[in-house]
């Protein structure tokens, strides 16, 4: 069922989205070579803390993954590209680290993600990254009131398209507000004109992730982890956002919450 939130609910929402925003600011400023995923996980989990929000992903277990999920953060490096679980890894010159957090606080959630590179970038990667944020901008673009929830995908597939990437269909956006994940799924890939209407209210994670060379992924042996299948390197961007009136509102990034305002 897809509910549409008040105006005063996604205030409750943009409040979430400004701390996602500025952890995720804080952990950019750490992820640097010879820094350990795990130290990143122990930050996001002080600042989860200290804020007194609590973790959308601890104990998150649904039918895909290997027993519940029991950190704060998805950090996923290079070919992993999704629920990349931390673990005991040294970044490295020139890894491109995607990181993914939700997190609820009085009750309402936000979701984000980033793609970073760590050190002196590769322009392959700093292309890709760019895809990724061009083709969120692109769906935010599209989600004004009456239009259809294909007409975001369309526009975050065409980006997709314009860079030659290929898009995987089994993992997108989606809805969310009251939990981490509602209906509608949102594909990253679709037809304009198709789907749901956008109403005013109506709050999604809007969230394109692409590989390199592929459109097909893997699981690590830690039933988590995905990569590309090729291995090729990944990228991943989410904003939150709720529709409006006018133009949206972007939860999770102040900079474009300013814009859209």
């Amino acid at each position: 069922m897809v509910e549409l939130k008040t105006p005063r609910e996604i205030a409750a929402m943009d409040v979430t989205g400004t701390f996602l925003a500025e952890l995720l600011d804080d952990l950019t400023e750490r992820a640097r070579p010879g820094v350990n995923l795990l130290d990143l996980e122990a930050r996001a989990r002080e600042l989860i803390a200290e804020r007194g929000a609590e973790s959308c992903y601890w104990d998150y277990a649904p039918s895909f993954g290997r027993g519940p999920f029991r950190n704060v953060i998805c950090l996923s490096v290079n070919d992993a590209v999704l629920h990349g679980l931390p673990h005991d890894y040294v970044l490295a010159e020139g890894d491109l680290l995607s990181m993914d957090i939700a997190v609820s606080i009085d009750g309402w959630v936000a979701d984000c993600a980033r793609s970073i590179i760590v050190g002196t970038p590769r322009p392959e990667d700093q292309r890709l990254i760019e895809a990724t944020e061009r083709a969120l901008s692109a769906g935010i673009a599209a989600a004004l009131p009456g239009n259809r929830l294909g007409d975001i995908s369309a526009a975050i597939g065409a980006v997709a398209a314009d860079y030659g990437y290929r898009v995987n269909t089994d993992f997108g956006g989606h809805g969310l507000g009251r939990t981490m994940h509602e209906d509608p799924h949102v594909p990253n890939v679709g037809r304009p004109g198709r789907g749901l209407e956008l109403r005013p209210g109506l709050t999604l994670a809007l969230e394109p992730w692409f590989a390199a060379g592929t459109d097909k992924i893997v699981y690590d042996p830690d039933g988590w982890t995905l990569r590309s299948a090729d291995g090729s390197r990944t990228a991943h961007s989410e904003h939150t956002i709720a529709i409006t009136d006018g133009p949206p509102l972007v939860l999770t990034s102040r900079e474009l919450v300013a814009a859209a305002r």
